[in-house]
């Protein structure tokens, strides 16, 4: 399967293997190549990096079957109903808690700063790596490569990750053969792509750098500056339980825009909700797969929010949810 892979693709040269990415499945060093060239040279070109440097650096890099596996098959995928007891379960919900009450001024702080409230931020990272105890054992190196040269479908995008995981690592010095994230390339406690990490981390905890892997304050922070940055809105509603009748009630479907619609104008297109809200405020539709049937959600501009971390619905209920539990559970627990 391997060998016709990289015949149909035709970009690279086989000179041994390397350590097994998965089972019974092997790494393949890339060697230089046009497209990996070209790159290269518009690095240097652009940024002024060192040509031996960079062809050093990428001699290193390993082709890796299980990434691209892993990004055509991600969990979100997966139906909500199976999806969900993933990260909605006494286990993460009473990590959620340990992490609120470990860093409950640093949360506090970031609340007060950003507006986003403490649940909210620890279900973020709790989903993302179960509190910073599972961060990724993919080499970004590998993963970036695999994904900028070998997966047409977007590898516009993983080019500028890779792009931008090349600057972040002169920033900061790092041995870009070495860190480890994500199957996409995400890295540290709040899983930030690299261009999310050059634009949106900070320094939280004023030791005068940014980590995002040895900080948890900065990892707080930074999640807090992310959502901040795109829009969140203190103090509002997220989503609320929706019912919907007919057809039209489809075209008010989430598909990854901002709110579009009323809550005036979903009436209209069959959708209603028990709650009170203002009709001439914004949402977009939430469908999630259930073994009885579909349930609906109205979703207003911090639920968008939190698909600019993830585009999936999936993932932004589930740190909705999430959130709304660990903060149940504390509340419960200082009784």
């Amino acid at each position: 399967m391997m060998h016709l892979l990289l015949c149909t693709l035709g970009i690279l040269a086989m000179v041994g293997s390397a350590a097994a990415s998965a089972p019974g499945v092997a790494a393949v060093t890339v060697q230089p190549r046009p497209e990996i060239g070209a790159f290269i040279g518009e690095m240097v070109e652009r940024h002024g990096f060192k040509q031996a440097e960079l062809e050093s650096i990428f001699g290193g890099a390993q082709f890796q079957p299980a990434i691209i596996k892993a990004i055509s098959q991600p969990a979100t995928s997966r139906p909500w109903y199976e999806y969900r007891p993933v990260f909605i379960n006494p286990r993460r919900i009473a990590g959620g808690v340990a992490f609120w009450n470990s860093y409950a001024t640093t949360l506090a702080r970031a609340r007060k700063e950003f507006g986003i409230p403490e649940e909210i931020i620890a279900a973020v990272i709790g989903v993302e790596t179960n509190y910073g105890t599972q961060t990724g054992k993919h080499r970004v190196l590998d993963a970036l490569t695999t994904l900028a040269f070998d997966y047409p479908k977007r590898s516009g995008f993983f080019r500028n990750e890779l792009e931008q995981y090349l600057l972040l690592g002169r920033e900061r010095g790092a041995d870009m053969l070495n860190i480890k994230g994500s199957y996409a390339g995400a890295t540290g406690i709040p899983q930030f792509m690299p261009s999310s990490y050059r634009r949106y981390a900070i320094d939280f905890d004023g030791d005068g750098k940014v980590d995002l892997s040895g900080s948890t304050a900065d990892a707080i922070g930074s999640v807090a500056n992310y959502l901040k940055s795109f829009g969140w809105e203190t103090g509002k509603t997220i989503a609320i339980p929706a019912l919907v009748s007919g057809e039209n009630y489809r075209e008010a479907l989430f598909a990854g825009s901002k709110p579009l619609y009323t809550v005036e104008e979903m009436r209209k297109l069959g959708v209603t909700s028990p709650a009170d809200v203002p009709s001439d405020r914004q949402a977009t539709l939430v469908e999630l797969a259930n073994t009885a049937g579909n349930e609906y959600w109205l979703g207003f501009n911090n639920f968008f929010v939190i698909t600019r971390y993830n585009r999936s619905v999936h993932y932004a209920m589930s740190v909705l949810q999430l959130a709304e539990e660990i903060r149940a559970a504390r509340n419960s627990d200082l009784r």
